[in-house]
């Protein structure tokens, strides 16, 4: 896997890749990029469905540079969010966000009412593995049984705080074995530097990540 990758436009993205957005919030999504520094690097699959895994995950800033890359792109990426937040003008909201009101009650519970709205209509799935910022020790499974359940591929992405790139580091589809698959993706963000080196997760501290950014 090579280093460092090509700039990816927007107007690079496949046909069935899901689309949503206006044009000025994709204007404003590149502007906002731009003044941290900040670019878009790497390939996007042309597909109608896949989960996004993006990790590290340690800090709230995180957010801010995820929205803007989605608004820049303009792809269709929804997120899960405790049902209870999806009441009254808040409710609206989430949905406007792109939020999949979910009750956390089994985790199970939780994959399989998102398969079912993913089967509904295309969109890509956000999540971070992590589930926290607070480096958590393991990881969540929910997402690679998502797409596991679906037989639609898992998105790697990083956001390197050293180079100031979102890096789509690659997409696979899940083997089954997922030991191995979550093994994949941790090599695979290896060399991704987080805001905050001391959150990192126990997955990517045993992987031996140590740059600073």
């Amino acid at each position: 896997m090579k280093t460092e990758l090509p700039p990816i436009k927007a107007k690079t993205l496949g046909d069935r890749v899901p689309r949503r957005g206006h044009w000025l919030l994709a204007g404003l999504g590149r502007v906002i990029l731009s003044a941290m520094g900040w670019r878009i690097v790497g390939t996007l699959p042309n597909v109608e469905r896949a989960v996004l895994a993006v990790a590290p995950h340690t800090s709230n800033m995180d957010g801010v540079v995820g929205i803007s890359a989605i608004q820049c792109l303009r792809v269709h990426v929804k997120f899960m969010a405790k049902h209870t937040l999806f009441e009254g003008r808040l409710g609206r909201l989430m949905v406007w966000l792109g939020g999949i009101p979910v009750n956390r009650d089994s985790a199970d519970d939780v994959v399989d009412q998102t398969t079912i709205v993913m089967r509904e209509k295309p969109f890509w799935l956000g999540l971070a593995p992590e589930g926290t910022r607070e480096g958590a020790e393991r990881w969540k499974t929910g997402f690679y049984r998502i797409a596991e359940q679906m037989q639609i591929p898992i998105v790697v992405i990083g956001f390197c705080y050293q180079r100031r790139q979102v890096r789509i580091v690659g997409s696979f589809m899940p083997t089954g074995d997922m030991e191995q698959d979550m093994a994949r993706i941790v090599q695979a963000l290896a060399d991704i530097v987080p805001r905050r080196q001391d959150r990192l997760s126990g997955p990517l501290r045993k992987s031996g990540q140590r740059n600073q950014a």
